[in-house]
């Protein structure tokens, strides 16, 4: 039975959620008690920005734990060895050329929440992203981006190295 509202990741990108759902539920979870505890200690709560600061961050420290939760139930995570490494897909760094300025650009695909457009990190669902899915070396792609229309040709194609 397919899951509903899932979202592909790559093997890293899965792990990135787990280590970040493990630090928040560990490390910092006690960071927050420490800090509660150290609010109340300060006496009369009402007046207390250390308290209100504090819970701030505790609820949003459950938020976060909570929305990480359900991303990671929902999560799909792709076989890199099993994709064409001369096909753009999730898991993928191309390389572009911006026809009309004749510039070189590079992105990684990556699911929607691991997205980072000012690192060269663009989702799949984005329209660049989208629009290179499936492409190889040689294909020229318009895409329909918020500034208008833009026309790439796909230099290089590679499985994205991750760091160790």
């Amino acid at each position: 039975m397919e899951k509903k509202n899932t979202t592909k990741y790559t093997e890293a990108g899965y792990q990135a959620l787990l280590d970040e759902l493990a630090y928040l539920e560990g490390e910092k979870t006690e960071e927050v008690k420490k800090a509660l505890a150290f609010a109340r200690s300060l006496g009369d709560l009402t007046e207390n920005s250390e308290y209100d600061a504090a819970k701030d961050e505790q609820a949003q420290v459950e938020a976060r734990k909570n929305e990480l939760k359900e991303l990671i139930k929902n999560a799909e995570i792709i076989d890199e060895s099993e994709i064409d490494e001369n096909v753009a897909n999730l898991g993928s760094t191309i390389l572009l050329l911006d026809c009309e300025y004749n510039e070189e650009v590079e992105y990684s695909i990556v699911s929607t929440n691991e997205a980072d457009p000012m690192n060269g990190c663009i989702s799949d669902r984005s329209p660049i992203g989208a629009a290179m899915v499936g492409k190889t070396v040689g294909d020229v792609v318009d895409v329909e981006t918020p500034g208008g229309i833009v026309r790439f040709k796909v230099l290089k194609v590679e499985r994205t190295k991750h760091e160790e």
